[in-house]
């Protein structure tokens, strides 16, 4: 099944530059254990081994890395998303994964126009009052250009990349046949469910392919900042502290987005930063403010806020940019949250390890030596001021201790982790002496003391109240179906257990290996039989059909003893 889907028509060209480029890259045994150099070669596309060895003297990161820059925006995407995978993989490789720039570069603009023209709905210099052809940045995905408006105000106008959904497609097909064969064939794989994580990467890439989801992100993002005002607040510019550009519906779609140009000092270049004379202390404190209610209060926050997409304004503003990523927590996840961060800071071991364990659900294999590690990791914080703490290094270190224990996070909470090492690692830049724990304290010990006052406790009491009702309602007509069912002879009981359902396949490999036995020996004795029968056609003087029958019957005992080899090789590994 692998072979066919791989081998189809639309997908060839895409895979052949895939496994030239794992080749070169010194992943030939990749390729060859997925079967690509048969099928590549059936096909008339042979792969060249004299490059595998040109980049073996890289570490393994690196090549990885490379690789990955080098196959495409999927690729590149899917890189970004593993370095926010802090349970899967060490700090070197995060680090790597980290290095990736969603950059390319830019797509002529005479093979652009005609795309914006369709989307549009009119050439872009008829609508715009101004329009630069020049591309203020490119990336794998999209370009953007600068317009002016009638009013003389100016928009950034985002374009997808022609034709690029449909080598994304054959990408993410790749990917899954490639991840059910790593969880199908290798057990040390199968922990990290590689199934999932590449189906919830091409949810998250599908989403980012519609800039009109964006914009929608964008649009929630700025209604709960509206009224939005932090502990920096500056009495002399009045204007709102946390800016989201504006959208501009009547432009936007799937394949485009306009919205409002943010005219400020790149979160990058911190030199322009201390000569336009903003305070980086302040910048560093309202930024920590704006994403720690987008998380604990919101429960929907900006999951990239690396310093390519923040801008630092007048009045030691900040603006967001990009919200093609976003994270979403549930009450419950904001709650597990709080309890894991308050436990970190306070030094609760017992806190932390509730939310570990909630976490990790049944798969812990050491109960027992996993809650002593976590002591262990806390104890030597003990008595720290909690100006000193880490609160990034220590989400780190304890990501880590779950990784040993071959343990993954849930996958809305490792890019929750991951924004909060990039969060402290920007405060950080800004202002060298940043504490995002201090900063994080007061909010997370309100939002915990809100979800007990007595107006939240009747709001929950309420919601129980009304689900225990709604459900004692429906319960005469769930018995009343389970009795009907149960009158007809059509109820069903199943009960699944993996060792018996193991031996099931192997009796049913076996009972199928003996029909073919079976046939194999029927074919023989006919053919041998037919073979004394004179007159009918012949073949090289043997009765053409006794020739038939023999033939088959070799083909199938050559097909047998490879079937029962393969087998018992399974077996030993």
């Amino acid at each position: 099944m692998l072979f066919q889907a791989l081998m189809a028509v639309r997908d060839l060209s895409r895979l052949h530059d895939i496994a030239a480029i794992l080749v070169r890259y010194g992943f030939g045994d990749i390729v060859a254990r997925m079967g690509l150099t048969q099928a590549l070669e059936r096909a008339g596309r042979v792969l060249h081994y004299d490059n595998a060895t040109r980049y073996a003297h890289l570490p393994a990161p690196t090549r990885v890395r490379c690789a990955l820059e080098e196959m495409g925006p999927t690729f590149v995407k899917l890189g970004q998303l593993l370095a926010t995978r802090v349970d899967l993989f060490d700090p070197e490789w995060i680090a790597e994964f980290g290095k990736l720039q969603d950059c390319a570069p830019p797509v002529p603009y005479a093979d652009i126009r005609s795309q914006l023209t369709e989307d549009l709905g009119a050439p872009p210099e008829e609508l715009f009052a101004s329009f630069n052809p020049d591309p203020l940045a490119a990336a794998s995905i999209a370009q953007v250009y600068l317009a002016g408006l009638e009013d003389g105000s100016k928009v950034v106008v985002k374009v997808r990349r022609p034709g690029i959904r449909p080598v994304i497609e054959a990408d993410l097909r790749w990917l899954m046949r490639l991840s059910e064969l790593a969880e199908g064939e290798s057990p040390d794989l199968k922990i990290f469910r590689p199934k999932e994580v590449v189906r919830q990467f091409a949810q998250s890439l599908r989403r980012e392919l519609d800039f009109a989801v964006e914009c929608r992100n964008a649009e929630r993002i700025a209604q709960n900042f509206s009224g939005f005002s932090d502990l920096a607040t500056d009495a002399t510019h009045p204007l709102p502290p946390i800016i989201i550009p504006r959208v501009y519906w009547q432009w936007t779609g799937e394949r485009l987005c306009v919205q409002e140009y943010i005219a400020g000092i790149p979160g990058r270049k911190l030199n322009e930063v201390d000569k336009a004379g903003l305070d980086r202390k302040m910048l560093a404190k309202r930024g920590a403010h704006a994403v720690l209610k987008m998380i604990v209060e919101d429960g929907f926050f900006h999951a990239d806020p690396h310093p390519g997409n923040v801008f630092y304004l007048s009045g030691n503003r900040i603006a967001f940019i990009d919200f093609g990523m976003v994270g979403r927590l549930t009450e419950e996840r904001r709650e597990q949250l709080i309890r894991l961060l308050l436990g970190l800071v306070q030094h609760e071991p017992r806190r932390v390890l509730d939310v570990m364990l909630d976490w990790a659900g049944d798969s812990v294999p050491d109960e027992a030596e996993l809650t002593l590690e976590i002591q262990i990791f806390l104890d030597q914080y003990h008595g720290v001021p909690l100006k000193q703490l880490r609160l990034g290094a220590m989400l780190s270190d304890l990501v880590a201790i779950l990784r040993q224990h071959k343990l993954m996070l849930p996958a809305d909470m490792a890019l929750l982790v991951k924004t909060f090492i990039s969060l402290e690692g920007m405060g950080r830049e800004l202002d060298p002496d940043f504490d995002i724990a201090s900063e994080a304290m007061p909010m997370l010990e309100a939002s915990l003391r809100a979800r007990y006052t007595p107006a939240a406790l009747i709001k929950r009491g309420g919601h129980a109240i009304g689900e225990a009702f709604t459900l004692l309602a429906g319960l005469p007509h769930d018995l009343s179906r389970l009795l009907r069912t149960a009158r007809r002879g059509k109820l069903e009981v199943h009960i699944e257990i993996a060792h018996l359902k193991h031996v099931g396949n192997q009796l049913d490999g076996a009972v199928n290996r003996l029909a073919v036995g079976i046939i194999i020996a029927a074919l023989i004795v006919g053919s041998s039989i037919v073979m004394t029968v004179q007159g009918g056609p012949r073949l090289f003087g043997i009765p053409f059909f006794s020739l038939t029958g023999i033939i088959c019957a070799t083909l199938g005992s050559i097909w047998l003893l490879l079937a029962i080899w393969q087998s018992s090789r399974a077996d030993r590994d």
